[in-house]
C-alpha cells in the first residue's frame, strides 16, 4: 500500500509514512516508498520500509510450525542442506533474530526509489563528506541483496576515518535489483541484465553524475559488464569479484565432463577443478530458478524452506554459514545471514528474483570482451578463483588484478575491509 502526494520534506514524509503503517496493520508488510512523490514518473522519492507486527508475527509462527523431513542419509552436505544446520538456523530465528533492529538501522541509511522504464528501483544513496568523492554502483546478486554491501559504506564514503585518505573517496549508489528487496517487481518480460544494466545508466544520470564507476559480483557482475559493453558516458570502469573469464576451450572441456588439460597452470587447475566441481554437483539451483521459476511455491509460503534454498548456493559459502550456525567465528553472523532471508521474506521476492535466472540468455562465465577499464578481485573460496592469465585474455584494459588469500562468494559481506581495500586500489588510476 502506498501514497502519491504533492512534494513534502523529511518531517511530512515520516508523518505519512506512519499514517500508512498504520492503515496498513494486516498487509503482510509495509513499503512508503510512494508516500513521498515528487511529481512525475522521473522523481526520485524518498524511501522507508516498515514490516507490520502482524507480518513478523506471522513469520515466528510459521518457523515454530516448520514440518521438518527425516535426517539425511549421509555424513556430509552431498544429499543437500543438512537437517541439523537448518534447525540451528530456525531456533535462533524464532527465538532471536531481531528484524526491528536491522529495519532501524536501514532507516537510518538514505534510501530512495525512483521509476525507470516503468519499474520502481530501489537504492541506498550515501555521499561521502570529501568533494572529489568518486561515485560507485554497486550492484547485488542472488541470494543477495543489499544487505551484502552494508559493510563497505562507511569505509568507501569516509575513509579518513577508516584507514584511508582524502583521495580514497566514494560516493555511493547500492540499487536493488528489479523483482528483488525492496524495488518493484516487474510485470512483463524482458528485464534480463542488459536491460538493468539500462536502467543503471539512466539512474547515474537521474542523480547527476556524469563521471562514475560501477562494480559488481555474481549477477551484479553481468549487470555490471553489461553496463561496461554499454559504454555510457561518463562511465569510467569496472571492478568484479566474480570475473567472466572461461576460455572457450576450457568451457568445452568443462561442458563434455572431461579432464583438466595437461598444460594448464596451478591457479588455471584450480579453477578447472572448482568449476568442474560446481557443473557437476552445484547448479540445481539455477537450473530450477532458470527453468521454472515460477514452481517455486514452497519456498514463498514457508520460512524456513526459502532459508535452505538461499543456504544452498555454493559448497564454501554452505561450509562458512554451518560454522556460524555451530557457533564458530567468522566474517558473517547468524544475524547477517537472516537479516538477509528475512529481507527476501518480508517483500514475498522469493519467486519474482528467481525469473532472473529464466529471462537471462547470456553464458555467465564467458568472456565478454569489456571495452573499458577493468579490475579483478580474485577470491579463493568463490564459485571459481579466475586466474590471471585468464583475466588478462578476457578483459583486454585489465588495470588491476589480485589474487586474495580470505573470503568467498559474498565478499563485500564476508571481507568488508579487503573488499573496500580492493575498490580503492582498482580505481585509484581513473581518478
Amino acid at each position: 500500500m502506498s501514497v502519491q502526494s504533492a512534494p513534502m520534506g523529511r518531517r511530512e514524509f515520516m508523518v505519512a509514512s506512519a499514517i500508512v503503517g498504520a492503515a496498513s496493520a494486516l498487509l503482510p508488510a509495509v513499503a512508503t516508498s510512494a508516500a513521498a512523490a515528487q511529481g512525475g514518473e522521473d522523481a526520485i522519492r524518498p524511501f522507508e520500509f516498515h514490516a507490520s507486527d502482524e507480518a513478523l508475527a506471522d513469520l515466528k509462527r510459521r518457523i515454530k510450525a516448520t514440518r521438518w523431513p527425516s535426517e539425511e542419509l549421509v555424513p556430509d552436505a552431498t544429499q543437500g542442506v543438512q537437517l541439523a544446520t537448518v534447525k540451528a538456523l530456525a531456533e535462533y530465528w524464532e527465538k532471536h533474530h531481531d528484524w526491528r533492529k536491522f529495519e532501524s538501522y536501514l532507516t537510518s541509511l538514505p534510501q530512495f526509489v525512483t521509476k525507470i522504464d516503468g519499474v520502481d528501483i530501489h537504492f541506498i544513496h550515501v555521499r561521502s563528506k570529501h568533494k572529489n568523492a568518486l561515485p560507485v554502483i554497486v550492484t547485488h546478486g542472488w541470494p543477495g541483496s543489499i544487505v551484502e554491501q552494508l559493510k563497505i559504506i562507511e569505509p568507501l564514503t569516509n575513509p579518513t576515518a577508516n584507514g584511508g585518505t582524502e583521495a580514497d573517496a566514494f560516493d555511493i549508489v547500492i540499487p536493488s535489483l528489479p523483482g528483488h528487496g525492496f524495488s518493484g517487481k516487474p510485470t512483463e518480460l524482458g528485464w534480463d541484465p542488459i536491460r538493468i544494466a539500462k536502467a543503471w545508466v539512466v539512474l547515474m544520470r537521474r542523480l547527476g553524475y556524469d563521471r562514475y564507476v560501477a562494480q559488481g559480483g555474481d549477477w551484479g557482475n553481468a549487470v555490471t559488464e553489461q553496463l561496461a559493453l554499454l559504454t555510457p558516458a561518463g562511465l569510467l570502469g569496472i571492478h568484479t569479484n566474480m570475473a567472466a573469464t572461461i576460455p572457450d576451450d576450457i568451457a568445452a572441456v568443462l561442458a563434455a565432463g572431461g579432464p583438466a588439460p595437461k598444460d594448464l597452470s596451478a591457479d588455471e587447475k584450480y579453477a578447472f577443478d572448482q568449476l568442474d566441481t560446481f557443473y557437476k554437483h552445484g547448479l540445481a539451483y539455477a537450473q530450477e530458478m532458470g527453468n521454472r521459476p515460477q514452481t517455486l511455491y514452497g519456498i514463498e509460503d514457508s520460512p524456513v524452506g526459502l532459508a535452505a534454498w538461499m543456504l544452498d548456493h555454493d559448497a564454501r559459502s554452505y561450509e562458512l554459514i554451518t560454522r556460524v550456525f555451530n557457533d564458530q567465528a567468522e566474517g558473517l553472523t547468524r544475524d547477517d545471514i537472516l537479516n538477509n532471508v528475512t529481507l527476501y521474506w518480508l517483500t514475498n521476492t522469493a519467486v519474482s528474483s528467481a525469473r532472473l535466472y529464466w529471462e537471462s540468455k547470456l553464458p555467465f562465465f564467458a568472456p565478454k570482451h569489456v571495452p573499458l577499464p577493468t579490475a579483478v578481485s580474485a577470491f579463493p573460496d568463490e564459485i571459481y578463483t579466475p586466474p590471471q592469465s585468464w583475466a588478462e585474455r578476457a578483459y583486454p584494459k585489465l588495470i588491476h588484478y589480485n589474487r586474495l588469500k580470505k573470503g568467498g562468494h559474498f565478499a563485500a559481506w564476508e571481507q568488508p575491509k579487503v573488499f573496500t581495500e580492493e575498490l580503492r586500489a582498482s580505481f585509484k588510476s581513473l581518478r
